[in-house]
């Protein structure tokens, strides 16, 4: 059974997982899930809650795409499908006392998919952007969503996570929060 907890920005990280472009040109609504990607990175950094990104096998899949490069210098290679034998991403989750994951990024079916499930294993609280994760075929992105939800992790959007990140109204960085979700619609707007 999934989290009841609310997923508050104290003891988040964001972890942006393989959004790399030889991947993304063939993946499934590739406009609307990086646009969702780079709403959350900037979100997630406005907010100072912990962004970190992987690259699978960039020397054969390429680097991160560019939208994501320019925000996330760092972004260590893996060849391991999950995140979690980067001794860099565990160390950094650990080190910094974070407790709730939010994943963003492609595969859904594959990285998304063993990252989530390692991490729920070790003991953190997982989240999963349904809008801001996606695969090759619909299909096995839908196996993946309903496959972590039933494991234990909290499946949710790009703006229901920005806005319990915040949590309320009154927070001192609610109305930037706010212009990010309403540039991303203008921005889905335009594209439709």
């Amino acid at each position: 059974m999934a989290s009841p907890q609310r997923l508050t920005a104290p003891n988040s990280a964001l972890l942006v997982v393989d959004v790399q472009g030889r991947l993304m040109d063939r993946i499934d609504r590739r406009d609307e899930i990086l646009r969702n990607i780079v709403t959350a990175i900037k979100a997630a950094k406005l907010l100072e809650i912990p962004v970190m990104a992987t690259e699978q096998y960039p020397s054969g899949l390429g680097p991160s795409v560019p939208e994501v490069a320019a925000l996330i210098e760092h972004r260590p290679a893996k060849t391991t499908f999950h995140c979690c034998d980067s001794a860099e991403i565990l160390g950094s989750l650990n080190g910094w006392g974070i407790r709730k994951v939010t994943l963003v990024g492609i595969e859904a079916h594959v990285c998304i998919a063993q990252t989530a499930l390692e991490l729920l294993t070790l003991g953190f609280v997982v989240q999963v952007l349904a809008d801001a994760v996606s695969s090759r075929h619909p299909a096995d992105r839908d196996v993946a969503l309903r496959r972590l939800e039933l494991a234990g992790a909290v499946v949710s959007t790009t703006e229901a996570a920005l806005f319990e990140w915040t949590e309320t109204a009154s927070h001192p960085l609610f109305r930037s929060i706010s212009a990010l979700v309403k540039e991303s619609d203008i921005a889905r707007i335009a594209s439709q």
